[in-house]
């Protein structure tokens, strides 16, 4: 029988860990600190919940005993022999800090998580696990790395802050500038995961694509001449748009970009992504988001040309692999060479990407899939489809693929 105290503690935890962090870290100037505070509050929820029940507002009520803990833990390291009141002098400096330029905490820690002290590589993955609670599993699979990993080198990055003794001081937008790039890349991670858990965890979808769109619109006010910053804006806009389409209304299948509907988009949405996309190509070059919001904007132009221009979306693709060459880069431009009828070059250029990145890689065998299927050898195509349907956690979209795997074995 499963405890509902437990289970609203953990429900509030997966809902709400970045924002609680973000929260207590304003204050301590520590992340690592208001991680184990809120670690340990939580453990204290389960206990406390469990004999008075669920508090009104478990969120503020999770802030305020972990704020005690934070502040105990701080007393126990200044010296008896000071006294209280020199306790009390320095509790009063630590909390008080100056005022900030940016407007969200949350916007606030992932500027510190890029901080010129950290290794680059783990700016993104810092950002995802600390400031917005997301899962060393979640993390890896957006990296493409084995969970394992990714958890151990998460780990090390923290030991290696922790050994600098590195305490994060909250930026303000002076240093925009300099950490806007790992910003915007975390920002679209938080996307595409919230966007793959749409229909097997809702609520945390949910949470994390309202997450996505309210941080990358602040970013966008914040920076209003960079590029990157309405271009990812459009981006997850022409995404957004599409999601109502995704399934068919009644049963809930899903339903592939090229079979939606288009009265089904939201229009609206698509206006704002436009005219996103527009301003960023008014403020300088394109870069790895205006690419991919360009490609996006030409599979939309469906709704108005009832065509798909495949050689224009070829041709975004080339531009994506000069700027930005990711593995999802690749598959996309596989696709759209086939599309445009060069099945071979396409097929080739899936089979030189390599086999430790794409192995545990769904869209990548969906891709393989379609390709060897257009070549004519369906026995492989049916292997590939097993492995993207094993790799498939959305029921819809693995019932979607076991009937494109059955028209392999009847046609």
């Amino acid at each position: 029988m499963q405890d509902p105290t437990r289970n609203e503690a953990e429900r509030v935890a997966r809902l709400s860990y970045g924002k609680l962090v973000a929260i207590l870290a304003v204050r301590s100037r520590d992340i690592a600190a208001a991680e184990d505070a809120l670690g340990e509050a939580l453990l204290r929820a389960i206990s406390e919940w469990g004999r008075s029940g669920v508090p009104a507002n478990p969120e503020a009520w999770l802030v305020q005993v972990a704020r005690r803990i934070d502040a105990d833990r701080w007393r126990r390291t200044v010296s008896a022999a000071r006294g209280s009141e020199q306790w009390l002098l320095l509790e009063d400096e630590r909390m008080s800090g100056s005022a900030f330029d940016l407007q969200d905490d949350r916007l606030r820690l992932m500027l510190a998580c890029a901080h010129p002290a950290i290794d680059p590589e783990m700016h993104t993955p810092l950002m995802l696990q600390v400031v917005l609670g997301i899962d060393a599993r979640r993390i890896a699979s957006a990296f493409l790395v084995a969970p394992s990993t990714m958890g151990q080198r998460l780990s090390r990055a923290k030991a290696r802050i922790a050994g600098a003794g590195l305490r994060f001081e909250l930026p303000d937008r002076s240093v925009l500038a300099d950490r806007i790039d790992a910003v915007l890349a975390a920002i679209y991670t938080v996307y595409t995961l919230g966007w793959d858990l749409a229909f097997v965890d809702a609520d945390r979808s949910a949470d994390l694509v309202e997450e996505a769109i309210w941080l990358v619109r602040l970013i966008s006010d914040l920076a209003p001449d960079h590029p990157d910053a309405f271009a990812l804006l459009a981006l997850v806009l022409f995404a957004e748009a599409r999601r109502g389409a995704r399934r068919a209304p009644g049963n809930g299948a899903f339903i592939p970009l090229d079979e939606q509907d288009p009265a089904r988009w939201n229009h609206t949405m698509l206006a704002e992504a436009e005219s996103a996309l527009r301003h960023a190509g008014r403020l300088g070059a394109i870069g790895r988001f205006g690419y991919e919001a360009a490609i996006q904007a030409v599979h939309v132009a469906r709704r108005s040309t009832g065509t798909t221009d495949w050689l224009a979306i070829e041709h975004l693709y080339r531009g994506l692999l000069s700027v930005s060459p990711t593995i999802g880069a690749h598959i996309g431009h596989a696709a759209a060479l086939a599309e445009i009828g060069d099945v071979g070059s396409a097929l080739e250029r899936l089979e030189s990407l390599p086999i430790e990145r794409t192995a545990m890689h769904q869209p990548y065998w969906v891709a393989r899939a379609h390709l060897l299927n257009l070549n004519g050898n369906r026995n492989a195509a049916r292997e590939a489809l097993s492995k993207a349907i094993g790799l498939t956690e959305d029921p819809a979209i693995r019932q979607f693929l076991l009937e494109r795997r059955d028209r392999l074995v009847t046609d």
